[in-house]
């Protein structure tokens, strides 16, 4: 259930990056509010979810969106590398 919760949230933050050329610090720091919030429901260690976001922030801030990938995609290939 909780994993369920989780992966809904993160659906929908990636969504609302559908449509972005660019990832300004506006809309990454807005989508990474709510992933923060999403891991800390999820019981994810606070200090863990900290760096996660700020390594994620600092990464995606002001990248160009690759071809043939969306906003979210772009963060979900950041997360990866």
């Amino acid at each position: 259930m909780a994993f369920e919760s989780l992966t809904e949230k993160l659906q929908n933050v990636f969504k609302n990056l559908r449509g972005k050329g660019r990832l300004s610090e506006e809309d990454v720091k807005a989508s990474m509010k709510e992933v923060r919030m999403a891991l800390l429901e999820a019981d994810v260690n606070f200090r863990v979810v900290k760096q996660f976001v700020r390594s994620v922030e600092e990464k995606a801030i002001g990248q160009d969106v690759m071809n043939g990938l969306n906003p979210g995609q772009m963060v979900v290939k950041i997360v990866n590398e």
